[in-house]
């Protein structure tokens, strides 16, 4: 075991840990890095959506308890990469407007202490450390930016095509979906060389062809083989922190690994296990100096948490799709509201093609209903998978803490009307495009019966800002009272917007790592 003491310590390799700790490798400084779980397997079990969906193989044994009592198991995989290594690798910017103070059908959505213009050049750096695909100029909502997409998009199938073509057609906007993918085609078809093979098994599923740009295959591979000053600890889960007498440093930080008790130290320590993972390490961390929780003086930790309105729809057509790479397409016309609806919506995403299995663990009499004769083999290849995302709005409320040595995860809808009536546009807008079709809910994502907007898309539960008393960070993601702690993940953000956060919390964590640079 190497000496105890580092320059810097992150704790979890997920996407912002893995990008901060990236960035800073090259100045040659000691880094540890500490994952509790392990490297997630490369296995054909990764294919199979009996095993991924149906089963939750690779989610996180753990029960947690909601604001009504009830015991539920998170959405969490803890594997070298976090849960990048089942996401979906939509990698979006937050549109400039989000940045400010948006009005809501139910409430106010905050702005933030700093503008899109700040972040900007990291959403270019994290785009090409991501390898996103995508093109400039087809989203009418997207910010603007300072050099094209680092990748050409990903090229649409003959079925996909077709939608989009039809969308066009009735006034709308559809767009290639940026994705974190390592992809090489030419004129449609992947090249023999190519790490991702358009394979139907892309959200949710790990890839074991490393063909998806997770944070294990973007970061951590790379910079462990480029730099010997870069240790990972995996199966290191961090129990604790400990200040010093004053309360203003981190001293040390407590690890159980391989059964025994470790201690290590460093300069600065930075958590990124996830807004809600970091936020319970916080608060396992009171002591004297911090009695509510570590970098708690205004209450506000774990408080905030918001995690998006979400819903997976599964249109059956009466058309087969054959698609086999579906998740290229998306349409934001509806992003900030409707001819109909004054309101932001959100925005509507492709999802990977349904496979059977995952119909069969989640039919429910209503599905056999309207297809009583149907088999699921036959759902599933009708069908044509769309996620639709709306704005989550934080509350104070919704928050997650311990009670009685449980994790509780207490959690009331903000704003659910946004996605209703986004899910009615969906509809219309699939109608009016003649796709005629039947829209059936879908239930079953990252684990079985586990609601798509439990745990995905984490975010709050320590927001950043100017002022100690209502925010748990300064505006460089450091804990106000605690000189040497830092956060890197989505625990930071003031507000979610209604895209895929994973960008964002790159980006950052890329800004972040600069600000540590100028003190290491």
């Amino acid at each position: 075991m190497p000496s105890d003491h580092y320059d810097l310590v992150v704790i979890g390799s997920g996407p912002g840990g893995a990008s901060l700790a990236h960035r800073l490798a090259p100045t040659g400084k000691r880094i540890l890095m500490l994952e509790r779980g392990e490297y997630l397997p490369r296995s054909e079990r990764n294919w199979s959506a009996q095993d991924v969906f149906v089963d939750g193989l690779y989610q996180a044994r753990e029960t947690w308890t909601n604001a009504k009592g009830d015991s539920f198991n998170p959405a969490l995989h803890y594997y070298v990469g976090g849960n990048s290594k089942v996401y979906g690798a939509a990698l979006f910017r937050l549109r400039e407007r989000d940045f400010g103070e948006v009005v809501h059908a139910g409430g106010i959505s905050p702005a933030w202490p700093l503008g899109y213009d700040v972040f900007e050049p990291y959403y270019t750096e994290a785009e090409r450390l991501f390898h996103v695909h995508g093109q400039r100029g087809e989203d009418p909502c997207e910010p603007w930016a300072s050099s094209r997409y680092p990748h050409a998009p990903v090229s649409h199938e003959p079925s996909i095509a077709r939608l989009d073509e039809n969308l066009r057609g009735i006034g709308l906007h559809p767009f290639h979906l940026p994705l974190g993918i390592l992809l090489d085609e030419n004129n449609g078809r992947v090249t023999p060389t190519s790490p991702c093979i358009r394979c139907s098994y892309f959200d949710g599923f790990p890839c074991p062809m490393n063909g998806k740009a997770d944070a294990q295959v973007a970061c951590i591979d790379p910079m462990l083989a480029a730099h010997d000053n870069v240790t990972l600890l995996t199966g290191a889960y961090v129990s604790r922190l400990e200040t010093d007498a004053s309360g203003r440093r981190v001293r040390s930080v407590q690890v159980t690994r391989d059964g025994g008790e470790e201690t290590f130290s460093a300069d600065i320590v930075v958590v990124a296990c996830g807004a809600l993972s970091s936020a319970l390490l916080l608060l396992r961390s009171a002591n004297d100096a911090h009695p509510s929780g570590l970098a708690n003086a205004s209450g506000q930790l774990g408080r905030n948490y918001m995690r998006h309105h979400m819903s997976v729809v599964a249109a059956i057509m009466r058309e087969p799709n054959d698609t086999v790479f579906q998740k290229t397409l998306a349409f934001s016309d509806f992003y900030f509201g409707a001819d109909d609806w004054d309101y932001p919506l959100g925005l509507v995403q492709m999802c990977a093609t349904s496979h059977a299995d995952q119909i069969r663990g989640e039919a429910r009499p209503h599905w056999l209903e309207w297809l009583p004769d149907m088999p699921f083999e036959q759902i599933a290849r009708h069908s044509m998978d769309f996620w639709l995302q709306a704005e989550d709005l934080p509350h104070p409320d919704n928050r997650i803490y311990y009670r009685d040595g449980k994790v509780h995860l207490d959690l009331t809808e903000t704003n659910p009307q946004a996605l209703m009536h986004l899910r009615r546009k969906l509809a219309q807008a699939l109608t009016e495009a003649r796709h005629p079709h039947v829209l059936l809910d879908r239930t079953l994502y990252l684990g079985k019966n586990i609601p798509l907007s439990g745990t995905a898309h984490q975010a709050g539960t320590a927001r950043f800002g100017t002022d100690p008393a209502t925010s748990v960070l300064n505006l460089d993601c450091r804990a106000h009272a605690v000189d040497n702690l830092y956060l890197a993940d989505a625990s930071f953000f003031p507000s979610i917007g209604a895209v895929n956060p994973t960008l964002t919390i790159v980006a950052n964590a890329l800004r972040v790592a600069d600000r540590i640079r100028e003190r290491l």
